[in-house]
This record gives structure tokens, sequence and C-alpha cells, in this order.
């Protein structure tokens, strides 16, 4: 047995054992070299059959030969009181190397098949009484020839150790990078007896010249902060010191620090135009973000640098994207390249930007099998080899200039332009979290009378009366019956409108806007009028209501009054229910995570498929998406103030305890509270497919979660005992939402009951809510007149000098109010890009399947099970109410069902899948 070169004094069986004395180096590089033929296993061993043999020596003559019977006597060191260890360490490879990278690759296997790449060291769980610490082995090579195994990203090595018979349980190693490169740490296996140890991994181990401190990698059994082992203890609290880091200095790349900052990196101060205001300040309050430590361009405000153009943000080395992720991404900018290449050429050789003209503009976006069928391909007429080359050419450009054709007009054309639909999308659409009850009449404005004018609606009670009487009704008997709905984003949007409409670069123009709903008999959503407002003017009238008629003009305005409605929804749910309420405040609990919670806490291993690629894909969104001058700015309607409205609508509006389901049903008055109902609500509509298929889901993960807590902890004690919980929970509120910590809503925790919801809260806005809001983007938002991101017109009135145009030619006065095609193309990259799973995604349903890895405790793998087999059978509900008829807002000619909250999905744009965390 090799033995490594450190001296170490041990007691074990009463005696003491003194070992000898460090080899040189030159020896100690000796010893390393084994025979590379050494069995190599797919799972580690320690072998304890010493025990039964001890047992049997006791009865016999001991004067026997120091020989012993093993096949592999190097295996067996019974009468040195010591025994063997086996470790089997399981590395991921590249997919893909380039040539350098291929040569370096071959050189790493050389160093690690000598015991020059990785050393580790055994940390026992019991304390040695000479130390005070956990006993350890010595350090041991990794080495040997790599084994491939079923794997294919993956590559075996082993590892031994000599180890006294009373060193008692693994609960930690030790892992120390040799090389000059990173490696991929997917798991370290060993058995003791019949029990098989798990050292999960999935982890970059940083070079030892990079940070000479070994990595701490702790074994799968979740434990409390009470319960953890005496030997392992000191352990468990430096690796959290190790990851938080002290709040100074640029962030590394290799690193895996976690800490937070304001949102001070959006946008450029030295540029004009650039100038950003700092988000997570008095006056624009909002989550915190991950820290990078970039050096700072300006001190007043402090803003951080943007780094070179291509320079990725630093995120925690852990949240990288892995390899397939990384390719899908960069797929979606490739094909969002080439998607704007025709409308970028034209926008420069005409120095504009070009409007569309025609409908055929749009059609022209996408791939021709909006006219042809899936298996045809375009024929230019030419024969033979020409023919040939000329025909893949056309449908190589058809495919790589053109988009696919969005669901909403799939089976279509026509569907976006009837009330019904609209109204559908408030239910059903990518946007369904805003629609609430109308309580009561008359619609009061909270925001200053002074600065805003009247507080009255002009939306008045007689407006609505006459609306009403169409359907039969009158306004009591509909409010009664709570058949009356509003999507209400007048006091959100009025402070921003003036600013908005005074920008003069790609200038664009909004109204704050109210839209009044009626829920008819026969199942409908059908909107009965809308409400648009400028800011208060002496010399106009500042608000106007519109209404669906029956003369041509009336038509046509109403369809513009539609399409701004639309351009406010899109804006509000990209900055304010999608970035703020999942991505950025989702930011904060993974930075209290890994801060606070040690790995092999239970709530943090419950929490860790609902982090994957978050840090990463909002690093990527501060670089490029909501910037300035980014996309959102240039494409969406609140413009360079984007950010800004959205930092107004985490003031006004954000707060934790009503960001799970059922609480923000009740606030909007879309459910009732109902003690005998599943989730202790009942919905005002049952056809209201997001929340219906949500609650599905909310209670399994309820339900998941219940279990999990209640298996680690028994009481109330053991929740306010756990120092790692307490302390997670007090940064979350105190750093992570500094802005919103003295509020008096935030959640005690107190009891298991506390810690369930919390929990449940934070899975949900992870899985299911981001999931609804997200992948519905491009189905949704991919037909531009749908759901356009921006209007460059407001509705023209008589008196006004576009008037005349639009009695004229009012399809061209839409269509010319629309995005440019520029803009257009650009946005609809993004959602195409947004809205894709990856090959490598990691779904709510399989998560039996991915937290396997992580527990040993059967029970617990039992908890996972029964979710992902309950999300079958809620696959099956929602698949067959999808063909329910009477069900209206899901199923009808030519109407694409509801498929947001389907738990599955192919790789690609499919508009269903929840994967397990926000990792687009």
């Amino acid at each position: 047995m090799f033995l490594a070169s450190s001296p170490v004094k041990t007691n074990f069986h009463g005696a003491s054992l003194v070992r000898s004395p460090p080899f040189s180096h030159a020896l100690t590089t000796t010893l390393h070299r084994v025979p590379l033929s050494r069995r190599q296993q797919v799972r580690a061993v320690i072998s304890r059959e010493e025990k039964a043999v001890d047992q049997e020596d006791g009865k016999k003559s001991t004067n026997k030969p120091l020989i012993s019977s093993s096949p592999f006597p190097w295996q067996r060191s019974k009468y040195m009181g010591t025994k063997t260890v086996t470790a089997v360490v399981k590395i991921r490879k590249k997919m893909k190397e380039k040539l350098t990278e291929r040569f370096e690759h071959q050189l790493e296997l050389f160093m690690k098949a000598i015991g020059q790449g990785m050393l580790i060291q055994l940390v026992s769980e019991e304390i040695d009484p000479e130390t005070g610490k956990g006993r350890r082995s010595l350090e041991s090579p990794v080495l040997g020839l790599p084994k491939a195994v079923k794997d294919l990203r993956c590559l075996q090595f082993t590892a031994d150790f000599t180890v006294p018979f009373d060193f008692g349980k693994p609960g930690a190693i030790l892992v120390t990078n040799l090389l000059s490169t990173e490696i991929c740490l997917s798991e370290i296996i060993i058995r003791d007896s019949s029990e098989t140890i798990l050292f999960p991994g999935n982890t970059w181990i940083h070079s030892r010249n990079d940070n000479p401190q070994a990595r701490i990698i702790f074994r799968s059994q979740p434990c409390l902060p009470l319960h953890t082992p005496p030997g392992i203890k000191e352990l468990r609290e430096k690796d959290l010191v190790s990851v938080r880091g002290d709040g100074k200095g640029e962030r590394k790349p290799h690193e895996r620090i976690y800490d937070y900052d304001v949102y001070n990196d959006l946008g450029d101060p030295r540029k004009k135009e650039r100038v950003r205001p700092v988000l997570g300040v008095q006056e624009t309050p909002y989550p915190r973000r991950c820290r990078t430590g970039r050096p700072l361009v300006s001190k007043d405000p402090p803003c951080e640098s943007r780094g070179k153009e291509k320079e990725e943000f630093y995120v925690p080395r852990d949240e990288v994207f892995e390899e397939i992720k990384r390719d899908t991404f960069r797929a979606g900018r490739f094909k969002a390249l080439f998607h704007n290449l025709v409308p970028s050429i034209a926008a420069a050789l005409s120095n504009l930007d070009i409007p569309f003209t025609c409908f055929s503009d749009i059609d022209n976006l996408y791939k021709s099998n909006i006219v042809l069928g899936h298996t045809e391909t375009k024929d230019t007429g030419f024969g033979g080899y020409i023919g040939g080359f000329m025909n893949g050419i056309l449908n190589v450009t058809e495919t790589l200039l053109k988009y696919d054709t969005p669901a909403v007009i799939k089976w279509d054309r026509f569907a976006w332009l009837r009330d019904n639909e609209f109204g559908r999308q408030a239910l059903a659409g990518v946007n369904p979290v805003n629609i609430e009850l109308l309580k009561e009449l008359p619609i009061r404005s909270k925001l200053d009378p002074a600065l805003y004018g009247p507080q009255e609606s002009a939306l008045t009670e007689e407006v609505i009366a006459r609306e009403v009487e169409h359907y039969g009704t009158t306004i009591e008997k509909a409010l009664e019956e709570k058949r009356l709905f509003l999507v209400d984003y007048h006091d959100m949007l009025l402070p921003f409108v003036e600013k908005i409409n005074s920008i003069k670069e790609d200038p664009r123009k909004t109204y704050a806007s109210r839209t009044i709903f009626f829920y008819s008999k026969n199942g409908a959503m059908r909107p009965l009028a809308i409400e648009l407002s400028l800011p208060p003017s002496a010399e106009c009238e500042n608000k106007f209501v519109y209404t669906h008629g029956h003369d041509a003009t009336t038509h046509w305005i109403w369809k513009l009054a539609k399409a701004h409605v639309c351009s406010n929804d899109a804006g509000v749910h990209q900055l304010v229910n999608h970035w703020l309420r999942t991505h950025a405040s989702m930011e904060p609990y993974i930075i209290a995570t890994n801060r606070q919670l040690s790995t092999m806490h239970p709530v943090y291993k419950l929490l860790h498929p609902h982090m994957r690629y978050t840090l990463e894909i909002n690093a990527r969104a501060r670089k490029s998406l909501i910037n300035g001058g980014g996309i959102i700015e240039s494409c969406f309607t609140p413009g360079k103030y984007a950010m800004e409205l959205s930092s107004a609508a985490y003031k006004s509006m954000w707060r934790f305890d009503m960001e799970g389901l059922p609480a923000d049903l009740v606030r909007r008055g879309m459910a009732e509270e109902d003690s005998s109902a599943e989730c202790g609500v009942k919905l005002v509509i049952e056809d209201y497919p997001y929340a219906a298929d949500g609650l599905l889901i909310w209670k399994a993960i309820k339900d998941l979660v219940e279990s999990y807590v209640k298996h680690f902890y028994s009481d109330s004690k053991s929740i306010t005992s756990d120092l790692e919980l307490q302390a997670w929970w007090d940064e979350i509120k105190n750093k992570g939402h500094y802005d919103k910590k003295d509020e008096p809503w935030w959640p005690k925790l107190n009891t298991t009951q506390d810690l369930s919801q919390i929990l449940t809260n934070m899975i949900w806005i992870a899985s299911g809510q981001h999931a609804a809001i997200n992948f519905g983007q491009y189905p949704f938002g991919g037909y531009v007149p749908n759901r356009p991101t921006l209007l460059r017109k407001l509705i023209p009135h008589e008196t006004d000098p576009d008037y005349e145009m639009f009695m004229r030619n009012p399809q061209y006065s839409f269509l010319s109010s629309l995005p440019t095609q520029l803009q257009a193309t650009k946005v609809m990259a993004v959602q195409e890009t947004l809205s894709t799973h990856s090959a490598d995604e990691e779904y709510l349903i399989e998560l039996g399947e991915v937290q396997r890895h992580w527990f040993q405790d059967e029970e617990v793998v039992k908890y996972f099970n029964k979710f992902s087999e309950e999300l079958v059978e809620i696959e099956k509900t929602i698949n067959k109410r999808n063909k329910d008829k009477k069900l209206k807002n899901r199923t009808g000619a030519g109407m694409p069902p509801y498929e947001l909250l389907l738990p599955t999905s192919p790789h690609g744009v499919t508009g269903r899948g929840i994967p397990n965390s926000i990792s687009i």
C-alpha cells in the first residue's frame, strides 16, 4: 500500500501508532506511480471484511504467517491494524474541444494517470482525540488510466487510502486539483460493507494555482446543523465562510463567491444617452443581484464598468451554463442574427427603419408552412444539378432567414382580430396574472390628484351599464354575479407616460390604460370598454373611452385602442411579471441559500434543482437585455425608463407573501378563500386555465414540501434552533430584499408550516410561475399585430393631421403604428430564444430522478417519486381539460390549447413544459 507523505500520529484499538516520517519528494512521486492495470470499479469500496476475520482469529492461534489470503494483498492490512479504502472518482469531460484543448486534455489524462492530477483526503465523522478535529486519512492521488462509463461525458479514476479500523464513517472529502485547469467533479462513491456512501459533486474544482485551499465535498446525507457529526462540524462552517467572500475586489471566473450588490451596472455614465439610475437605493428600490466587483467608472452615482462587448459578467463558477445550454443559447443568437439580416440591410440602405405597410410584409417573416404543408419544399422551377442547388439555397434561406409560425395564428390567421381572443388571452395567454375582479364602482386612482388629475376613472357606471345591456343584464346584476373584470395599468404607467412620449431616439407613444371585461354566460371573456389616459393638460382632454362599434371607423379605432392595451400589457409582462417577480426576486434567494445553508442542509438540497442557471441568465440579461440601449429599451414601450418602471412596481406592489398562487388569486379577487377546497381557494371563473392548472401544480409542490419539512423538522423548536435556517431567512429579508426589510408582511419563520409556505412560494416562482409567463412569449408574441411591444403613434382624432390619412387608409395607419420591421424582428428573435427549452433542460416532473443523486434516504426518495407520479396524473388532467368543449378558453376552432403548465416538453419552442428553475 502506498502511503502519502505527512507524519500523522493516530490512536486505534488502545495502541499508539506513529507513522513514518515524510518521504522525500522524489520518493513520493515514485510511490504514486501504481500499476496501470489496477482494478478500477464503478463504485468505491471500503472493505470491512476484517471484522469477520478478526472474530475468527480471536478463536484461533495467532501463530500465522503475515501473508494475506486476499487475491489483492494491497487491499488487506489487518495485521498492521489498518484497512484499505478504494474510492472511485467520476469526472465530467468537455463535450467539444479545440485542437489545443485536446492536447491539454491528453496531458491532463497522463498527469492523472501518474497521480499528479488530483489529491483527495477522507475526513471522518468522528473526532480524533489527539487533534480535537475530525480524523483524516493521508492524501491519496487519483490515478490510473480513466475508465469509460455509461455516461459518455464522464471518466472514472480511483484512489486508495490506508486508514485505521476505527476511522469511522467518512463524512467529507477534501479535493485538491493539481492541474493548471479546472476539473468538473461529478461524484465520488465509496461503500462501507453493504452501505454505499455517495459524495455528490456536480461542481467545478479550481486549480491549486488559482486557490491553494482544497474543496470540501460532503456526503449526500442531509443534516441539520445541530446534528452535524463532530468530525465535520468545523468543515461545515469553513465551507460556508469560503463562499461568502469579503465584499472586496473583482471576482474571478474560477471563484464561487456569492455576495450582494445593487443594480449599478445597467448604464454607462460616460455616455449621455446611456445614463441610468442605480436600482436598489431609496429612490429606486429593487432586489439585490450577485456582486461582481468590476471597477467603477463613476463615483456619483457609483456605476460599475460593463466590461468589453463580448466579455461575460461574473457568476459563481457552478452557476455557469453547461456546454449544451451554452450551445443552445448561442444557436439562438445565431438564428437572431439571420432573422434580423434582411430588415437590418434594408434599414441600412434606406438610412431609416422601415415600417410594415401591408399584412403580407408580416406574413413574409414566417416560414412558408403558413401556406405549404409541413413536408413541402419550395421549387425554383430549374431542372438538373443547378435546379437542385438553387432549390437547396432557397430552402436553407427559408430556414435561416424566416421564423416558425407562432401558435396564435398557426391554425387561424385571423383569431387575433376577434374580441373573444383578446379576452381569452387575459385568462389563458402569456400574461394571465393581471386580470382582477371588478368589485365596486366608481373606479378610482390612488395617484396624487395634484399631479395626475382627478382620481375618478372615465369608465363610469353609465358607460359600463350601456355596454352590459348588450348582454341582457344590468350593472348591479353583473357586479353581484361577479361578471365584471378589470386589467388596470393606469397607476403603474401614468407617472411615466409623459417621459415615454418625449423620447426622441426610436420614438414611441403610449397611454395609461384600463380595460373592462364582461364574462358572459356562454363562457366568453369579452372586452366592454377601454380607457386610455394621458397626463392632465389644460389645453385638451386627457382621458379617452373606447368601445367596440359596428361602423368601419369605430371598428378601426377599437383595433388601435386594443393594440395600445396589448402594448402596455407586453411591457408590464416583461418588466414586472416576468423579470421582476421571477428572475430578479429569485436571485437573492439563491445567493442567501448558498451563503447561509451548507450543502448538507436539507433545505439547500431541496432548493438546489430550482436554482440552476438562474444567476447566469440574469447576468446575461443585465449585459444585453435590460441594460441601457438593450433589447427591452429599444423594442418595448417604456424605452429608457423600463427599469425605473420595474423599480416603481417593486416599490408599490411586490410582497413575498402574495407571490404564492392562492394568495395572488385571492388578492386579485379571482378566487375566494374556501377551506373545503384543495388549495384553500375556489376560483371565481372555473374556466381560468392558468389558475386551474396552476393550482394543481401548486398543490403538488405544497404536498411535497410539507412532507419533506416534517421529515427533517419535528416541531417548532427544531425550526427556531436551526441557526443556518434562521440566518438564511434573515439575510433574504435584510440583505437580498434590503429595500423591503421593514415591511410588516414578511412571514415569520417559527413553525414547520411557516417554512413549508416559504419554500412552496419559492419553488412555485422558479418552476410553475416562470413557465406560465415565459414559454408562451413566442407562441403569442411572435405575431406582431397580436401583441405589439410598442406603438409609435397615438390614436388620431378628428382635429389631428393624421386623421385624414387614417380615414383614407386605416390599415396603413394601424400597421405604421406597430414596431418597425427591425424592431419587430429583434424582439421576435429574443422571444424565440426565451421560449426555447434546451436539450439539457431539467423538468419538474423529473425531480424524483434529479434528487435521487442527492439522497440515500429511501423515505425522502419516496416523496420525490410520489411527486413525479402526481405530475404525470396532472398532465393527463390538463390534456383532458383541453378537450372539454365546455371550456371555451381552452378549446375551439383553430384555438391553440392551453399547454403552458403541462409538466413535460421536448426541447425547442413548444409552448409547454415546466423546468425546475428559471433557466432562460
